[in-house]
């Protein structure tokens, strides 16, 4: 009986510390509405094996926040949500994704809900790879994912996420504020 007291300590200790990106308990919302179709990008990427997006199973779990500050080395603490508005001063921000920049998902599960991830790769001016960690709640750390902007004003202000299990474009749109870039503020910013 102890024994089993123990387990179940640790486990709820550990589905804690995987918690999603934020300090509010994560609840899936409905799609999104509205926005242009995807076009002839839905079926999605054409990848080398060799390029194709992957979940890390040899990692630790990690939280999008430590990881993302630790990739792009753009030194901004707290919840993902308030990366943009922190931003704002210190770093270059911009709607033109660039290799290093991390991208700042809002609002996706309620206004305290937000997901950063670091651009790897810029494929076109509507695609982008990313690598993130706990997309999908589990701690799990994703290389080489597809991002597309589905944005009406080609913005990047609106996108969608390859879903590596399912081998397709995760169903869901999701705001984004823009690309934190990692240099200052001064050096080109746009807001």
């Amino acid at each position: 009986m102890l024994r089993h007291t123990v387990r179940t300590a640790a486990a709820c200790a550990a589905l804690a510390t995987l918690a999603a990106c934020a300090t509010t308990p994560y609840a899936y919302p409905p799609p999104m509405a509205g926005g242009p179709p995807i076009g002839p990008i839905q079926p999605g990427p054409r990848l080398d094996p060799e390029d194709a997006p992957r979940i890390l199973r040899d990692r630790p779990p990690l939280q999008c926040v430590p990881f993302a500050r630790e990739v792009s080395g753009v030194a901004i603490w707290g919840d993902a949500h308030t990366w943009w508005a922190q931003a704002e001063g210190r770093y270059a921000r911009s709607r033109t994704p660039e290799p290093g920049a991390v991208l700042v998902l809002h609002s996706y599960a309620g206004p305290n809900r937000g997901h950063v991830a670091v651009v790897t790769a810029v494929i076109s001016a509507r695609e982008i790879r990313i690598d993130q960690a706990n997309w999908l709640n589990t701690g799990e750390v994703m290389v080489r994912v597809p991002v597309i902007d589905v944005s009406p004003d080609n913005d990047w202000s609106e996108v969608r996420v390859w879903h590596i299990p399912t081998e397709a474009w995760g169903a869901r749109r999701y705001p984004a504020h823009g690309f934190i870039l990692p240099r200052p503020a001064w050096a080109d910013a746009v807001s």
